[in-house]
C-alpha cells in the first residue's frame, strides 16, 4: 500500500491568485513565527501576548500550539525522537500554508531537535522563518513547571521528558533570543514588543 510520502501520479496545481497578491490584500507578509524552547519557558504565553499585539495593530495571525495540535492534527504521535520529529514536520506544512495564505503564522513548540526546526526553516520560501528562542535556564523552567511536568519526569513517570532525558538542541542562528535580564524575565509585553519591533524593522507588517 503506498504512503503519501511515495504517491505518484500527483500534480501541483496553481492557482491565478497568489502569494503576493493575498499579501496586498492583508497589507502584510505572510510568514512564520517559530518559538521554541523548554516547557516552561513562556512560549504560549509569548504566543498569545505576540497574536493581541498583532491584532490590536490590525494584522492578521494564527497559532499553532504544540499541545493544542496534539488534541487533533498529531493526537496520533508520541514522543519517541520519529513521532517528534513528524510532529514538527506536519507542524511546519501547515505553518507553511498559513504563510502562502498571507498570515503571520505562530508556531509554539519545544521542537527540541535543531534539525527538525531547520527542515521547517527550508520549507518557507524568501527566508520568510523567524526563529524565536526562549532561552530560559532548566531551573526556572522546573521551577515553575505549570503542567507539573518536570515532577512527573524526575519521579520517573514520564520517559523521554525534554530538558531532563530527552536533550534540547538550542538554536545557532535564531532572529531572536529572550532571556533573563539581570536574573529577571521580561514581563510579556516587554517580550511582544521585542519580536513585534523586530518584525516592524524586516518589513512583515506591511506590502
Amino acid at each position: 500500500m503506498a504512503t503519501v510520502g511515495n504517491s505518484t501520479n500527483i500534480f501541483w496545481q496553481e492557482s491565478p491568485i497568489g502569494r503576493l497578491e493575498r499579501q496586498k490584500l492583508l497589507n502584510q507578509k505572510g510568514c512564520v513565527v517559530w518559538i521554541t524552547g523548554l516547557s516552561g519557558s513562556g512560549k504560549s504565553t509569548l504566543a498569545f501576548s505576540v497574536n493581541k499585539e498583532l491584532y490590536s495593530r490590525g494584522k492578521l495571525s494564527y497559532i499553532l500550539d504544540g499541545d493544542n495540535l496534539r488534541h487533533g492534527l498529531n493526537k496520533n504521535l508520541g514522543f519517541s525522537a520519529e513521532d517528534r520529529t513528524e510532529n514538527i514536520r506536519r507542524v511546519g506544512e501547515v505553518a507553511k500554508l498559513f504563510a502562502d495564505a498571507g498570515l503571520i503564522c505562530i508556531a509554539s513548540l519545544i521542537s527540541p531537535y535543531r534539525k527538525d526546526r531547520d527542515a521547517c526553516r527550508a520549507m518557507l520560501p524568501d527566508s520568510n522563518f523567524i526563529e524565536v528562542f526562549m532561552n530560559m535556564p532548566l531551573e526556572l523552567c522546573e521551577a515553575r513547571d505549570p503542567k507539573g511536568l518536570y515532577k512527573l519526569a524526575r519521579a520517573g513517570k514520564i520517559k523521554g521528558f525534554t530538558g531532563i532525558d530527552d536533550p534540547y538542541e538550542p538554536p545557532l542562528n535564531c532572529e531572536i533570543e529572550i532571556k533573563q535580564k539581570d536574573g529577571v524575565c521580561p514581563t510579556p509585553n516587554a517580550m511582544a514588543g521585542q519580536v513585534v519591533s523586530y518584525m516592524e524593522e524586516e518589513g512583515y507588517l506591511h506590502f
